[in-house]
């Protein structure tokens, strides 16, 4: 029932973004991520816990008025995708400015492919589709929705303009072979990682199980690694920016896949710190802690009830 509430809620939106000014839409979206604000009550808790731990300086009051920020950023963000899927390219690029295609540019002509990375972060849906457009589709890993309905809605929007979508199941091996035929990949790296593989990287203060398929790929194949973010401008413009590529650790390091991997966290820390509200605050990132032990979502502080095993996390 509940998958059928939420599909019905984006079905309705959707209906409603297609007659109305952009303008009403994105009024709508901020609505509707309110709306979740209200009804989400453990997710909320959630949220506000990790960002008491993130930024310890910031008092209750700044993080419930950042969370709800975040909410209504993502209701948009949802939106905005109804919006972009239904109308013609050039009026998808006509709001979208890009900083930095120049390290687009030469990392392609490298011919070694190109892995860009982003987060949960700003409109990182609106971000594969623009790129895509301005330059070419690429091959991402994407981890399947828990709504099946609103799954199906969001694979027909991505194949739309080209991307192609892999599972986790099996994913470096389709990377590598797209890295190999010189396309470009694209990964999201700050979710928790239930695998053996995964590396434990500083996140936000604290310690975070971090996939370490980028930083193994990158080391592999010797494509370069660009940072990429989607973030919005006044009046409802996007800026879709381009990070230098991150530099490769020194052959000599002891530990090169997590040295790769932290200096691709420290970008996307630099953004959320700098704009906390467009990150997705509701997921449980920190799970463990440097030891492994648990940590209580509810309040954020290391709990020695849980041992997690090295290769399957809590």
């Amino acid at each position: 029932m509940r998958n059928w509430f939420e599909y019905a809620i984006v079905l309705v939106v959707r209906a409603l973004v297609r007659v109305f000014p952009r303008w009403i839409s994105l009024g709508i979206g901020d609505t509707l991520g309110l709306f979740f604000y209200l009804v989400y009550r453990r997710r909320r808790e959630l949220a506000v816990a990790n960002l008491r731990a993130a930024f310890p300086f910031r008092t209750e009051r700044e993080c419930y008025e950042i969370l709800r920020s975040t909410f209504s950023h993502f209701g948009r963000h949802v939106v905005e995708l109804l919006i972009f899927n239904a109308v013609n390219h050039d009026q998808t690029t006509n709001f979208i400015e890009i900083k930095g295609e120049k390290w687009v540019q030469k990392a392609m002509a490298q011919g070694k492919g190109v892995m860009y990375y982003t987060g949960h972060f700003g409109y990182w849906e609106l971000l594969l589709m623009v790129h895509a457009l301005r330059f070419k589709p690429m091959v991402i890993v994407a981890r399947t929705l828990d709504n099946p309905f609103l799954e199906r809605l969001m694979e027909k929007i991505r194949t739309r303009v080209g991307t192609r979508a892999i599972s986790r199941h099996g994913a470096v091996r389709g990377l590598l072979r797209a890295l190999r035929n010189n396309e470009s990949v694209g990964m999201l790296i700050d979710q928790h990682t239930q695998s053996s593989s995964s590396v434990m990287v500083d996140f936000l203060n604290r310690p975070a199980a971090t996939t370490s398929a980028l930083a193994s790929l990158a080391l592999r194949t010797g494509a370069p690694v660009i940072p990429v973010f989607a973030l919005p401008l006044p009046g409802g413009n996007y800026r879709l920016i381009y990070e230098p590529p991150v530099e490769p650790p020194a052959e000599n390091d002891p530990d090169p896949v997590r040295t790769y991997t932290q200096r691709c966290t420290n970008v996307l820390e630099e953004y959320v710190q700098q704009y906390p509200n467009l990150w997705l605050w509701m997921h449980r990132r920190w799970r463990v802690d440097a030891t492994g032990l648990g940590i209580d979502p509810k309040t954020a502080v290391v709990s020695t009830n849980t041992v997690a095993r090295k290769d399957v996390f809590p």
